[in-house]
């Protein structure tokens, strides 16, 4: 992190913004969003939230990874990986998954929805970023070249306009 003094982090709810009486420069959500039921109630409470011209920058599941919900690789015969299933892509609803061991549900949306609801909270996209592994991860990993065969990540950038 930092010892500056001037900054400050948080570890808080999502939806529990307005207990504090500050707003923020900038706001992060790294992989949490694709969690919660009520993006747009969020995203409302994320603008209200920041200081005039504050950032808020979010990554998300790709919506094409988890558009068909089962989140595994199609194999052949050989047991090899053939292709990712893209499917409902436009259903957005709850996906039940595997992660880690554990029953999962999450909220599939399209890349559509989740930058348009931004916008029409009164954000300006600043960037839209699907990020594929480094160079040298690519060169030492034979298991990081499956990556570059569908985007896993959506990163947001977003700011406030006013």
């Amino acid at each position: 992190m930092t010892e500056n003094q001037n900054i400050a982090y948080k570890v808080e709810d999502m939806f529990d913004l307005e207990q504090f009486d500050t707003k923020f420069d900038v706001i992060i959500s790294s992989l949490a969003i694709h969690y919660i039921e009520d993006y747009t109630n969020l995203s409302k409470k994320v603008y209200e939230q920041l200081s005039s011209k504050g950032v808020f920058v979010m990554s998300v599941e790709h919506p094409v990874f988890t558009a068909e919900g089962s989140e595994q690789w199609i194999t052949n015969s050989q047991g090899e990986n053939a292709y990712w299933p893209v499917d409902r892509y436009f259903d957005e609803k709850v996906r039940e998954t595997d992660f880690l061991g554990f029953s999962t549900t999450k909220y599939h949306r399209t890349i559509t929805t989740y930058v348009q609801t931004l916008l029409q909270q009164g954000f300006t996209l600043d960037h839209l970023v699907e990020p594929k592994p480094p160079e040298e991860m690519l060169a030492n990993s034979e298991e990081m070249q499956e990556e570059l065969r569908r985007p896993m990540m959506l990163i947001l950038a977003v700011h406030k306009a006013s």
